[in-house]
């Protein structure tokens, strides 16, 4: 077991952001709450000493979480709400702070993939 460097937050979605999801296709299939936090994207962030730290670090880093989030589930910006700021981040997602993170895995070594560099996601 190695402890790296290294806090993490997951992060959830608030019924606000369910309600954007679910108004861009009203005519289809609704999503829950429950349904989209079924599976919660964790951020592997750096070291932070507490609640504090962690709000600093929220400050700097919102829009591009926000943005992320977001682009999971639509990538045409011109449906994404118009104020990205930091409260639609508080009224959108909730974020749960890892203050230690281990990594269980003996065999494969951590690697990276830097999404700006990829062309093909898929």
């Amino acid at each position: 077991m190695k402890m790296l460097n290294r806090s993490a937050i997951s992060i959830q979605l608030k019924q606000p952001f369910v309600d954007w999801i679910n108004s861009l296709d009203e005519e289809g299939e609704q999503v829950t709450l429950e349904e989209v936090n079924l599976e919660a994207t964790t951020y592997l962030i750096p070291e932070l000493e507490d609640e504090d730290a962690l709000e600093v670090f929220i400050d700097e880093r919102h829009f591009e979480l926000l943005e992320n989030e977001l682009l999971s589930w639509e990538d045409d910006d011109s449906y994404w709400p118009a104020d990205m700021d930091r409260a639609l981040f508080d009224e959108f997602l909730d974020v749960k702070l890892s203050f230690m993170v281990f990594d269980l895995d003996e065999q494969a070594p951590l690697l990276a993939t830097v999404l700006d560099e990829v062309d093909d996601v898929d």
